[in-house]
């Protein structure tokens, strides 16, 4: 699928796999990088720290992160931590990127990159000591399927760090498509839904707590740089996928609405495998 032909009002496609082909796409694309930087979550890396901090990785940890995109969550925890990184994503391309970098930084030995998929992990059971999770649990289909392979992969006692958006209402119809799976939106689900589906794959849930403004922030900063890239788009110095420059603007001034109304948030959870 060529990212050209990948514009934000089509409608979603009926295959599992070609959602998640779609968003692998757009997440390796510059416009990515532009909007939301090397860390593509709210709460940036900070909240990552935070995360490596609750699930207790040192040295002796050797941590999954799945959805690891560029890396940079990766590469942090490794670096302030001590622990040992294996990384997947859906995207080639992300994968071929993160490897390089952790080959410049010099954190091949500790730190790797493969493409696989979340619901299907090519890893024996209790593989890991933590798994980490930042903003694509809702982007699964088969989220129930993805949490049982989370918790197959943890060793007992292992822990779990998840951070995603939630939705608690109705959206407007420019905050659906195609667009709304590429921005975490389409199947993010209510706080109390991402609980079940942990408890019911044999974890328990620790700690919840919601991050709403962190949502908020980064919303406001897309909207910025969305201006710069007008520019951009004006001095052909910037195609972004489809031509969806008025489109990213229209959702980004909704999805603040959402945010303000309470229909969407976003939460970081901490859950256990029992020994």
């Amino acid at each position: 699928m060529e990212l050209s032909t990948l514009t934000p009002d089509l409608p979603v496609p009926d295959d599992s796999d070609a959602i998640k082909t779609c968003c692998a796409l757009i997440y390796q694309h510059e416009a990515a990088a532009l909007l939301v930087g090397d860390s593509l979550h709210p709460g940036g890396l900070e909240l990552t720290a935070t995360l490596g901090a609750s699930i207790r990785l040192d040295h002796d940890s050797h941590l999954l992160d799945v959805a690891s995109g560029s890396g940079a969550s990766a590469f942090l925890l490794a670096q302030r931590f001590g622990c040992r990184v294996t990384g997947i994503d859906y995207g080639a391309g992300a994968v071929d990127a993160a490897n390089a970098e952790a080959a410049r930084l010099d954190l091949s030995d500790t730190v790797r990159f493969e493409r696989a998929d979340a619901e299907h992990l090519p890893f024996a059971d209790c593989a890991f000591d933590a798994v980490l999770c930042e903003c694509a649990f809702c982007l699964f289909p088969e989220k129930s399927t993805a949490a049982r392979e989370f918790a197959r992969v943890l060793a007992p006692g292992g822990r779990l760090g998840l951070s995603d958006l939630t939705r608690d209402g109705d959206l407007s119809d420019s905050l659906k498509g195609l667009i709304s799976w590429i921005a975490c939106i389409a199947d993010a689900r209510p706080l109390d839904e991402y609980v079940a589906h942990f408890e019911n794959a044999g974890l328990n849930v620790e700690s919840a707590q919601r991050h709403d403004a962190a949502l908020t922030a980064l919303v406001e900063a897309i909207q910025l740089k969305l201006l710069g890239a007008d520019v951009l788009v004006g001095l052909g110095k910037l195609d972004l996928p489809g031509g969806g420059l008025a489109t990213a603007k229209r959702f980004a001034a909704e999805a603040r609405k959402a945010i303000a109304a309470g229909d969407l948030g976003y939460a970081a959870f901490v859950a256990a495998k029992p020994h």
